[in-house]
């Protein structure tokens, strides 16, 4: 795997760097071929916690792992064994996937003995929510997230008529999500 490590807010080290090539390395024991883009990994430090973000894009997926803790080194076996999760969880739904959109060869081993007792697991959908959505700006959306206190808020964007989130980050700014164009 090509790696792309950066920080922010913090210098990476060759003994980070290594660090994290050494244990996502092992990920690849779970790959029919190393990915042929780069996996992005970002250190981070943000209020005192030691943030590591790591993309790891694929044919058909993408998968993305977040974690926080006081330690970096700590951070990083975290963030390692989420990815080994995620992949658990959706290695027979991404290859089942793949094999009706194009019979393209499997993404991910299903041999691997970790894996190959894995079952698939299902979602269950606890609750349903509808309600009328008025257009308003991306202003007012936030305005209106913050008054219900909620991390996120649906909307319909008055200017692109599209219905969009607008989101509080961990660093206290917002995001926006909107569909692609």
């Amino acid at each position: 795997m090509k790696f792309n490590i950066r920080g922010q807010n913090i210098e990476v080290t060759e003994a980070l760097k290594d660090y994290v090539e050494k244990k996502l390395s092992k990920l690849e024991r779970y790959f029919e071929t190393p990915p042929a883009s780069e996996v992005k990994v970002t250190l981070n430090v943000i209020k005192g916690l030691q943030t590591v973000e790591v993309t790891i894009p694929l044919t058909g997926v993408v998968l993305r792992a977040e974690e926080k803790n006081s330690d970096m080194y700590a951070s990083i076996d975290l963030v390692t064994d989420k990815l080994e999760r995620q992949i658990r969880k959706h290695k027979t739904r991404v290859n089942r996937k793949i094999r009706q959109e194009g019979g393209l060869q499997d993404v991910l081993r299903v041999d691997s003995p970790v894996l190959a007792d894995e079952e698939d697991e299902d979602y269950e959908l606890v609750k349903t929510k509808s309600f009328m959505m008025k257009p308003m700006d991306i202003d007012e959306a936030i305005l209106q997230m913050n008054m219900v206190g909620h991390s996120f808020f649906v909307f319909s964007n008055m200017e692109t008529e599209q219905v969009n989130v607008v989101y509080k980050r961990d660093d206290g700014k917002y995001g926006l999500i909107e569909p692609a164009r």
